[in-house]
């Protein structure tokens, strides 16, 4: 598993449109994608959907509908509610599809 912290004082942001996502200098790195910690995401344009996927080692996915503004991105969020042991450290953190800004 390739798993890191986020360095010290380097904040993450997600964006779409110019509207902040997420923030947080505490992300969690996992395969390449920033998970979130759930306090750092503004969730007024989260919608949970009904798809789920299953990963191997991390467990099964829950997405997110995202709204901003005028621009719908369906199931461009996920998330782990009851991860593996493994991916215990992304448990509701939130990651994104590349048609949202991570930088």
């Amino acid at each position: 598993m390739s798993t890191k912290r986020g360095v010290g004082n380097a904040m993450t942001r997600a964006h779409v449109n110019n509207i902040v996502l997420a923030e947080s200098d505490e992300t969690v790195v996992v395969e390449g994608n920033h998970y979130f910690p759930p306090a750092s995401v503004n969730w007024d344009y989260f919608n949970e959907t009904e798809l789920t996927t299953g990963c191997p080692w991390k467990g099964e996915a829950n997405y997110y509908t995202i709204e901003a503004g005028d621009l719908v991105l369906t199931n461009k969020a996920w998330t782990y509610h009851t991860p593996s042991e493994d991916a215990a450290s992304i448990k509701d953190h939130v990651a994104f599809y590349p048609e949202v800004t991570v930088e």
